[in-house]
């Protein structure tokens, strides 16, 4: 086995040019594991639509381009679907109402750290603005520019008063960096033997929340400067039911329970120091309705439109749900399609492999738990700025 203290703290390093969905298009890459983002997704397309119908139509003679941005978008199919769903529906408003629908731009952004090959390899063909109506009635072509845009959606990523429309989904839990004194054994909030805070301490759970609500208020600030007037926002992340922060939810029996248990194996058998393990946090919060709505409150650029709790279901897609290893193969890819970038970073690959070949193990065992409890639940907010 690899050494127990040789690869760099997650926590000590810049968590935006490290953090990614896996890329690719393996196994365990996001391409292939975010099948169930693509059913909570389509589950939702009423409310993007709903969204869609508040934003302004330029009905000038020569309009700008309508401009659309999906913020958080990672390297699988999912973000193609949503922007094309997005230019068809606004290219269908401008047709009820009787004017030329102008060019489209989409924006896929993302940490400098995805994979855009992947993404830029899974877009359809552009076609020219002479078959454009065909193209809009018909799949397998884009009537769309298209550019990837890197970097931090927590700051400023577009010239102000230029974006129409800003899509983000299953993104904004995951915060711009562990809180500091979540891995500082001398403070208070210290998450001493755990890798989430999924049933920590009061300490360390506030300090997540603080930190979600600082990252969020630096979101809405960075949106209200780039959106222009009368143009909206549809936003989806991981939420909780609970008043309780304690209780993530879904995201704490994801990473809570049996990838905590993997880890705890590692250090009993002494393959991984419990110094090493505690320096590790996913950086990951699921806030409550109350905690968003406090942000976009106290921000105050944003109407909310809609704001609610939806169920989105399991994150895991099975063809036998009565095969254990198949349940157990699932959870451990969906695990590593969206936390094993982080892993390695922290304890290198070797111990990686080791790491989740027992998260597959132990999910095996309980696959019937696994598959029953395992339920996502999201915040959606519809949000317009005028």
């Amino acid at each position: 086995m690899g050494s127990k203290g040789d690869n760099v703290a997650v926590c000590n390093m810049k968590l935006e040019r490290l953090l990614s969905m896996k890329g690719g298009k393996g196994q365990d890459s996001y391409a292939n594991n975010s099948q169930a983002q693509a059913m909570h997704a389509r589950s939702m397309l009423h409310l993007l639509e709903e969204t869609l119908d508040n934003v302004h139509l330029n009905s000038s003679a020569s309009p700008p381009p309508f401009t659309a941005v999906d913020l958080g978008c990672s390297s699988g199919a999912n973000t193609v679907h949503i922007i094309d769903f997005i230019v068809k529906h606004i290219s269908k408003r401008f047709d009820l109402a009787g004017i030329d629908p102008p060019e489209f731009t989409a924006f896929f952004s993302d940490l400098p750290s995805n994979d855009f090959n992947t993404l830029f390899q899974l877009l359809p063909p552009l076609v020219t603005n002479s078959c454009m109506e065909e193209c809009l009635a018909a799949d397998g072509n884009r009537s769309y520019f298209v550019a990837g845009v890197p970097g931090s959606f927590y700051r400023r990523l577009f010239p102000a008063r230029t974006i129409d429309f800003f899509h983000s989904a299953f993104s904004l839990h995951w915060l711009s960096q562990v809180p500091e004194s979540v891995t500082d054994r001398r403070s208070a909030a210290y998450n001493k033997g755990r890798v989430f805070i999924h049933g920590a301490g009061e300490k360390t759970t506030t300090a997540y929340k603080r930190q979600f609500q600082a990252d969020l208020a630096e979101f809405l600030r960075a949106r209200a400067a780039e959106v222009k007037r009368g143009g909206s926002m549809f936003l989806v992340c991981l939420g909780r039911t609970s008043v309780d922060p304690t209780d993530q939810g879904g995201a704490g029996l994801l990473f809570g329970t049996h990838f905590q248990d993997a880890w705890d194996d590692l250090v009993r058998e002494g393959l991984v120091a419990a110094e090493k393990r505690d320096g590790f946090n996913i950086p990951v919060y699921a806030p409550s309705l109350q905690d968003f709505k406090e942000v976009v409150e106290a921000n105050g650029s944003f109407a909310i439109e809609k704001l609610v709790v939806y169920k989105g279901g399991s994150p895991l897609v099975v063809s036998e749900p009565d095969d254990a290893s198949e349940v157990g193969r699932a959870f451990a890819s969906s695990c590593r399609s969206v936390a094993g970038v982080l892993v390695e970073a922290h304890i290198g690959e070797e111990l990686s492999n080791e790491l989740f070949s027992r998260i597959e193990r132990r999910a095996t065992s309980h696959a019937k738990d696994v598959l029953v409890n395992l339920q996502f639940f999201h915040i959606v907010a519809s949000l317009s700025f005028t």
